[in-house]
């Protein structure tokens, strides 16, 4: 016997497993609905049974190739469903992931974080190879942390699964977005924010439903601006540890160099002394900030994780 939980996120059952088989054939479950077996406290993906992988591989269609949908279409189908997001469940939600897969997502974590510091060591060049790469390297950790809202099975090597499959479609998003967001914060402040939050889920669609890069931005876009303020707040709280030691950050940079700018009468004539001060600050205050994201990161992306599959998640329900 099993329970299920449906895409209205209630539970169902007991149930046997002739019925289950009967609504994954219906097209009332498949292999990421959430199952738990009698006897088990785990929910787990539908797909990890292999009591019904024959009928799984029999109802599922051929993998999906990249999509040139409309997001008009997309958007509106995620809007139709009238979800609230709820800040502080999306946060609750993704603690308890987060605790229940701490060494998969710090060690995630912790490999984003040396690739991006291994590439901020090589000048000009090294930048340049993070912008082209890091919109495969995002949409793997966004992945990864998928999954495991799902209860599928992931590992680090999903990591890089960017690179593997649609790697032009994450370059691109990865560009557009990043210069786009740069731009509109050039021109006013507001627009880069507004873009930035709102492209939130461009990477994460593109992942999961293998989306064109536009088609992915823009779907994220229509969906994000109804709920706009949700996902700003849900990401100021997620990423608050982190924002507040980047302001500490730059306050105790500024504490040291404007008392030396005052004793030099304003100009920039610091001895050595002074220049291996800042520096060694600067070094440690950075090193700190990368431990900080280190921890911070793994919980925001749970947590966004678990808004993006409130918001499209096309499970269908079973039938009571």
């Amino acid at each position: 016997m099993y329970k299920i939980i449906g895409a209205d996120r209630k539970e169902y059952g007991p149930v046997t497993s002739d019925q289950i088989n009967t609504w994954i054939l219906e097209g009332r479950a498949n292999g990421q609905t959430l199952v738990q077996a009698a006897g088990s406290a785990e929910w787990r993906a539908l797909s990890s049974f292999p009591e019904f992988a024959a009928v799984l591989a029999a109802k599922s269609p051929a993998p999906p190739l990249v999509g040139s949908a409309d997001p008009a279409v997309i958007a509106n189908a995620a809007l139709a469903r009238g979800v609230e997001v709820n800040i502080g469940e999306c946060l609750s939600r993704g603690w308890r992931l987060l605790l229940n897969n701490l060494a998969l997502f710090l060690g995630a974590s912790l490999l984003l974080l040396l690739i991006r510091l291994g590439l901020g060591l090589v000048p000009v060049i090294g930048g340049l190879a993070y912008l082209v790469i890091f919109g495969a390297l995002y949409g793997g950790f966004y992945l990864i942390f998928l999954k495991r809202v799902r209860g599928e099975p992931s590992g680090i090597g999903d990591l890089f699964a960017g690179f593997s499959r649609d790697f032009v479609q994450f370059m691109l998003a990865g560009i557009v977005s990043s210069v786009l967001v740069f731009v509109g914060g050039l021109l006013c402040i507001l627009p880069g924010i507004y873009l930035a939050v709102a492209w939130k889920f461009g990477l994460a669609l593109i992942a999961d439903r293998r989306l064109e890069f536009w088609t992915a931005m823009e779907s994220s876009r229509r969906v994000i601006t109804r709920y706009w303020f949700q996902i700003f707040g849900l990401l100021v709280v997620a990423y608050l540890p982190l924002v507040l030691f980047m302001g500490y950050s730059l306050f105790h940079m500024v504490s040291v160099m404007v008392p030396i700018l005052i004793n030099s009468g304003g100009q920039f004539n610091f001895n050595f002394g002074q220049i291996m001060k800042m520096i060694s600050g600067f070094v440690t205050l950075s090193l700190a900030q990368q431990l900080v994201a280190l921890f911070t990161v793994p919980f925001a992306t749970a947590s966004l994780m678990h808004a993006y599959e409130d918001l499209f998640d096309t499970r269908p329900t079973p039938a009571a």
